[in-house]
């Protein structure tokens, strides 16, 4: 069944946030030293869209960059400032979106890592958001971005995972996909987020989910539609080799033409 147009989707609340911090530490998945050694010899301040609670943004601070960075979800940069001051950053953070974010003077480079590009969820408000990214990187500027590729898109059945909070708490998930449009290249999921202490359920949140997922020719030409050189395809966080069709992530690297 279709979400409707009044639904609130690709919220990432206060349980959604708190576990992909218990899921995702700093370090723990391939893209981050990726994204480091990609970005190694940019000068300049670079952006994140959508940096969640920093875990990527965090080790790239560490690494001696300028960044700034930008969520719709109030709660993730909550914990994306705590993580910041805890190791003594107090980068520019503020809570905008992708469709209408904005900042006076333009970037060296542009990061979004793994699948956050992918929950703009319409094709238009995506070329959008690449021309926004372009307005806002220099000439010659670097756009590091990653894509869930299409076969995404013929997932099925439920995710269904657990996690043990800092204090005691047991987090649940119980995800499952309730649609799929493949004209639009769209999935909807239902994902129920859950909260248990002492044997007893004490919050539940429901975070209604949308991604769009995209061809490799298809990602391509929208970046060269939308005034990017591309440099680079790389599949599987695995520099000098081709994409392959059983890679969960596309890496693009382009330039910002004059």
């Amino acid at each position: 069944m279709l979400l409707s147009a009044n639904t609130t989707i690709n919220r990432y609340g206060s349980i959604a946030a708190e576990i992909y911090d218990l899921d995702k530490p700093f370090g723990a998945l391939p893209d981050t030293a990726f994204h480091l050694e990609a970005l190694a010899g940019v000068e300049g301040p670079i952006l994140e869209p959508a940096c969640g609670s920093g875990r990527t943004l965090v080790p790239l601070l560490q690494a001696g960059h300028d960044l700034t960075g930008f969520d719709p979800s109030e709660e993730m940069l909550d914990r994306c400032r705590a993580r910041c001051a805890e190791r003594g950053f107090s980068p520019p953070l503020s809570r905008q979106r992708f469709e209408d974010f904005n900042y006076p003077s333009p970037f060296a480079a542009i990061l979004v890592p793994v699948g956050s590009f992918t929950l703009i969820d319409d094709f238009d408000t995506a070329l959008a958001v690449l021309r926004r990214f372009h307005a806002h990187l220099v000439v010659g500027g670097l756009l590091l971005l990653d894509i869930q590729p299409l076969a995404f898109l013929a997932a099925s059945g439920e995710d269904r995972r657990r996690w043990t909070a800092e204090n005691g708490d047991l987090l649940t998930l119980e995800g499952k996909r309730t649609a799929a449009d493949w004209l639009a290249q769209r999935g909807e999921s239902l994902l129920r987020y859950e909260r248990w202490r002492d044997n007893r359920l004490v919050e539940t949140q429901l975070e209604p989910m949308a991604q769009r997922y995209w061809g490799l020719g298809e990602f391509s030409l929208a970046l060269e539609a939308t005034g990017f050189s591309l440099e680079a395809v790389t599949g599987g966080y695995a520099r000098g080799r081709p994409p392959r069709a059983s890679d969960r992530v596309l890496t693009f690297e382009a330039r910002k033409k004059a």
